[in-house]
């Protein structure tokens, strides 16, 4: 694979040439030569006015295979992140039957080996993400599984995730936490607060939310064990981690792309494909997310892409399934909250790759060529044309976003919109 990128500005840190424009040079798959102008005889992408950064990486991404594939399969679901600029994923465990010995581990790193998309499965924490007992992490690190979680099922036992953690340090993984407390959230299906009094609906409120992530931040300090916290949505939520990591603990978060756009009272027409868990928040939560993600509180964006049926989305709220696809829209909703391109690359590249421990791609020669071009100004349409996703349970389909991917490349394959 030959390919000269032409008059990108680009955004690797560390690079000579972060914020200016340079050409690059490609040759099969290896970055053969950066400079202020190439000429080769080669294919030529033309990239004036667009950024070159490093491919995205998601920590949340949900797919139906193995067991699911009616909502999404690898083919499917790896051709929607590269078409949303992802070169990387960690693969959460919600399948049938979950991720949760090294069989699912090994079938998943065999299934994806060499494709574009680099998927990285993260093993459960609890055997059949029942809560109960630990599954067998050390038999799963050692096939390939990064970090520890089970998917959108808290932790409901505080033992259980004590020894998780203090298990998980003897191999130096990382555990995740799904932070909500059930027995507080009980069924509810949106946010507590004036919009759910307007609805007539039972609320989940934020401190469901805030409770477990102040029990495993003890649980992190008391064993002295890293934690990273998913999808957080809350105002107090960036308060206690904040203030986590002001006292040194070792704790990380992400936050999900349309957390950071969208309010609940995008619900007040019971649309379902607003129906998300966590649920929306409200702008206030919006504003504190927004400032943890520029002040370094927060450190990555995920797509928390969870493809849906549309039998299980087109049907009453109440019943509705929880979710949507986010792998294509994630880097529009980042740049329609107002972020910077600097910034999304910092927490769409380069941090979820110091969260798990994957290293990350640069800009030299002989060095694999894994990378995203995009323009921050050039809008799509993201409709049944465009989605490659087997499902297309979204609220932004059908409508013009702003900032396109242009080109994703890695492991010797090229993708292009």
């Amino acid at each position: 694979m030959n390919l000269l990128i032409k008059s990108a500005t680009v955004l690797y840190p560390g690079s000579p040439f972060y914020q200016k424009v340079a050409d690059v040079l490609i040759k099969d798959g290896f970055i053969a030569e950066v400079a202020e102008s190439i000429n080769a005889d080669v294919d030529v992408f033309d990239a004036a006015g667009s950024y070159i950064a490093p491919g995205f990486f998601d920590l949340n991404c949900n797919m139906g295979e193995p067991g699911l594939e009616t909502k999404e399969d690898f083919s499917t679901g790896l051709a929607a992140a590269a078409a949303g600029g992802f070169t990387g994923l960690a693969l959460m465990p919600d399948t049938q039957p979950p991720i949760h010995s090294k069989t699912e581990v090994e079938y998943v790193l065999n299934t994806t080996r060499n494709k574009l998309v680099d998927v990285y499965p993260l093993g459960t924490i609890s055997y059949k993400r029942e809560g109960k007992d630990l599954a067998e992490m050390y038999d799963m690190y050692r096939s390939g599984a990064k970090a520890f979680t089970d998917g959108n099922s808290p932790v409901k036992d505080a033992g259980l995730m004590e020894r998780a953690l203090l298990y998980a340090q003897g191999f130096d993984a990382l555990i995740f936490s799904y932070p909500e407390d059930v027995a507080i959230a009980g069924k509810a299906k949106v946010h507590e607060g004036v919009v759910s009094t307007l609805l007539g609906m039972k609320g989940i409120p934020s401190l469901a939310e805030e409770l477990m992530i102040a029990r495993d931040l003890y649980l992190a300090e008391y064993t002295g064990s890293p934690i990273h916290f998913s999808t957080i949505t809350t105002t107090r939520s960036v308060e206690l981690i904040r203030e986590a990591k002001r006292k040194g603990l070792r704790v990380t978060c992400d936050v999900a792309a349309h957390h950071l756009v969208l309010t609940d009272e995008a619900l007040l027409g019971f649309d379902s494909q607003y129906k998300v868990k966590p649920p929306l928040r409200t702008q206030s939560d919006i504003d504190a997310l927004l400032q943890g993600l520029k002040d370094g509180t927060i450190d990555a964006i995920v797509s928390q892409h969870t493809p849906q049926e549309k039998e299980l989305k087109e049907v009453e709220f109440e019943i509705a399934a929880f979710g949507i696809v986010g792998l294509q829209t994630a880097f529009s909703l980042a740049l329609q909250a107002g972020l910077s391109a600097e910034l999304i690359v910092e927490k769409m590249a380069i941090n979820p790759r110091k969260v798990l421990n994957v290293q990350t791609p640069d800009l030299t020669t002989n060095k694999p060529a894994n990378l995203v071009v995009f323009n921050t100004g050039q809008s799509w349409t993201f409709d049944k044309q465009s989605n490659h996703s087997k499902s297309c349970n979204s609220p932004f389909f059908g409508q013009n976003l702003k900032g396109k991917i242009l080109l994703t490349c890695n492991n010797k394959q090229v993708f292009t919109n």
